[in-house]
C-alpha cells in the first residue's frame, strides 16, 4: 500500500514539528563534536570514542592507544589456495560465522573492464566464472579467532566493478556490479550491471554464476534485506542524472533462503524507485535538498518500466517529477529495524552541495530520516573533519562505523546516536610523495560475528586489516 502525500502531511501535522526534527532514532553526526552543544551533549557527558590516533611506526594504520591491527590479506603479497596472489582493489566486505570459531569474509574486488588492464585480477577459477573477459569478483577469506594461518579462495570471478553489496539473513553475500557495460562494450562478452549471490560456506553453491536479473541492471552499489517483509533495498551510484534508491518486492508466496533468488525468473517480483515528499506534501526531487539533520521525508515507490535497461538506463527511464534522486548513493546496512543509506557527496550536479549524508529508511513508517550531514570540507588535507562517507556498518557498541572515501586524509570514524563523531583509524599508507601525499579510501568495514574484531580494507593496493582493542559501548 502506498503512502500518499496527503496521508504523510496529515500524520506530520498530528505529530507536530518533531516530525521534521530528530524523530525516534536520533540524529547522528557531522564533524567531530560539531553538533554536541546543539543536541544538549556539550558538557558533563563522557566523550565518545577511544582517544587520539597514534602514528604507526610501520606507516599503515594509526589507531587509538590500546588498539592494534594485523594484515589479513595483501594484494600481490598473500596467496590464494590455488597459488595466485590476492587480487587487488579490495572493496565491500561482510563477515559470517564459520565452523569451530572461524570467521568467513567475502571480499569484493572492484576491478572494471578487461583483465589486461589489471596486474592482479580475480583468477578465473574453473566453474566460478561468469564472463571470462571481466577482471572483478569476490574472494572468501577464512580467519581464525586467535590468529593462525589465513586461507583465501575465489568465490566468484568474471564479474566487473564489484563495489559494495550486502549480507543476507540466510548467510550469503550479494555482490553488486557498479557498471552498465553490455556485451561488446569495454571488452565484455556478457552484459554486466547485475547482482550475484556468493555463499561463503558452500563452495558448490557458487558454481555456474547466474546474475539475479530480477534486481535490475544498473550501476549497483549496495543492497540490504528486510528480514521481516522480504524486500530488498538497493542503491545506485551514478550521475547524469543522479542515481536512485530501489526496492524489490518478491513475488507472492516467495520464501527467501540459500540459492532461492537465483531460481527466480528474470522478471520476478516488482522493482521500484523512491519518490519522496516533505511534510507539506511537496515533491522532493533530490535528497540533497535536506539541509538539517532530522529532516523526514515520506516515501512512495514507483515501478521501473524496464529493469534490464535494454535500450535506456533505468535511472533515465523517469522524468523529473517521477522519482527522487541522490548523488553517490553508496553503502547500506540493515539495523535498528531499517536501512542506513549513504549519499557520499553532492556537487554541482545536485541542487545543494554537501560532503556526505546518511539516511535511515523506516519500512514501518515509510519514511527517510536524515541522520548524518557533512558540510563541504574546506581543508580535506588536514586531519580533523570527515568527508565522503562510503561503506558503513552498524556497530555492536552503538551507532555506526563509517569508511571514509573523501579528499585528502582518510579515516574510519564512528557516529553516535546523539550527534557526535570520533576517529577510529587513519590511513597512513602514503601512495604519493612527501610533497603531494595520496591516501586510498577505506572500504569493507564490518565486525566479526562476535563483535571483537573490526575488519576494514585499504582499497589500493588492496589490504584487509583486522583491528582489535578495548571496544566499549559508546555514549548516546
Amino acid at each position: 500500500m502506498s503512502l500518499s502525500r496527503r496521508e504523510f502531511a496529515r500524520n506530520s501535522a498530528l505529530t507536530g514539528a518533531g516530525v521534521a526534527l530528530t524523530g525516534s532514532v536520533g540524529a547522528l553526526a557531522t564533524a567531530p563534536g560539531a553538533l554536541a552543544a546543539e543536541h544538549g551533549h556539550g558538557h558533563g557527558h563522557h566523550e565518545p570514542g577511544y582517544g587520539p590516533l597514534l602514528p604507526d611506526p610501520k606507516g599503515i594504520l594509526a589507531l587509538p592507544k590500546g588498539f592494534s591491527y594485523r594484515i589479513v590479506t595483501h594484494s600481490g603479497v598473500t596467496k590464494l589456495e590455488s597459488g595466485e596472489t590476492t587480487p587487488s582493489n579490495h572493496d565491500g566486505t561482510a563477515a559470517f560465522e564459520g565452523p569451530r570459531g572461524v570467521t568467513l569474509l567475502v571480499n569484493n574486488h572492484e576491478l572494471k573492464g578487461p583483465r589486461k588492464n589489471w596486474p592482479r585480477p580475480v583468477p578465473l577459477t574453473e566453474g566460478l566464472v561468469y564472463d571470462p573477459a571481466a577482471s572483478g569478483g569476490c574472494t572468501v577469506v577464512e580467519v581464525h579467532a586467535h590468529g593462525g594461518p589465513v586461507a583465501e579462495w575465489v568465490g566468484i570471478a568474471g564479474t566487473s566493478t564489484n563495489c559494495a553489496g550486502g549480507a543476507t539473513p540466510w548467510g550469503t553475500w550479494l555482490t553488486c556490479e557498479e557498471t552498465e557495460d553490455k556485451a561488446g562494450s569495454n571488452g565484455m562478452t556478457k552484459d554486466h550491471g547485475y547482482v550475484f549471490e556468493v555463499d561463503p560456506c558452500d563452495r558448490r553453491a557458487n558454481l555456474a554464476p547466474k546474475p539475479l536479473k530480477a534486481l535490475g541492471r544498473y550501476a549497483h552499489e549496495a543492497v540490504v534485506v528486510d528480514p521481516r517483509r522480504g524486500h530488498l533495498f538497493l542503491t545506485e551510484d551514478a550521475a547524469g542524472p543522479n542515481g536512485l534508491l530501489y526496492r524489490w518486492t518478491p513475488p507472492h508466496g516467495f520464501k527467501h533462503g540459500r540459492g532461492r533468488l537465483r531460481a527466480l525468473a528474470d522478471d520476478a517480483g516488482v522493482l521500484q524507485a523512491t519518490k519522496c515528499f516533505d511534510a507539506g506534501g511537496r515533491f522532493v526531487d533530490d535528497l540533497s535538498r535536506a539541509t538539517k539533520i532530522g529532516t523526514v521525508y515520506g516515501v512512495d515507490w514507483v515501478d521501473v518500466p524496464d529493469r534490464d535497461a535494454r535500450t535506456t538506463s533505468v535511472r533515465k527511464q523517469f522524468s523529473g517529477q517521477d522519482v527522487t534522486r541522490a548523488r553517490k548513493l553508496e553503502g547500506m546496512w540493515w539495523g535498528d529495524g531499517g536501512a542506513y543509506i549513504v549519499s557520499s557527496y553532492a556537487r554541482e550536479e545536485s541542487p545543494v552541495q554537501h560532503d556526505g549524508q546518511v539516511w535511515f529508511y523506516d519500512p514501518r513508517r515509510r519514511t527517510l530520516t536524515l541522520k548524518v550531514l557533512l558540510g563541504v570540507n574546506p581543508a580535506p588535507g588536514q586531519d580533523g573533519a570527515f568527508d565522503g562517507p562510503d561503506n558503513i556498518t552498524v556497530s555492536p557498541y552503538g551507532g555506526l562505523v563509517i569508511a571514509e572515501d573523501g579528499e585528502g586524509i582518510q579515516h574510519l570514524f564512528g557516529a553516535t546516536d546523539s550527534g557526535r563523531t570520533y576517529p577510529i583509524a587513519r590511513n597512513e599508507l602514503n601512495q604519493g610523495t612527501e610533497q603531494a601525499p595520496e591516501y586510498s579510501e577505506f572500504t569493507g568495514v564490518t565486525f566479526s560475528p562476535d563483535g571483537r574484531t573490526l575488519f576494514a580494507n585499504i582499497q589500493e593496493p588492496g589490504i584487509m586489516l583486522a583491528i582489535t582493542g578495548p571496544w566499549r559501548r559508546q555514549p548516546r
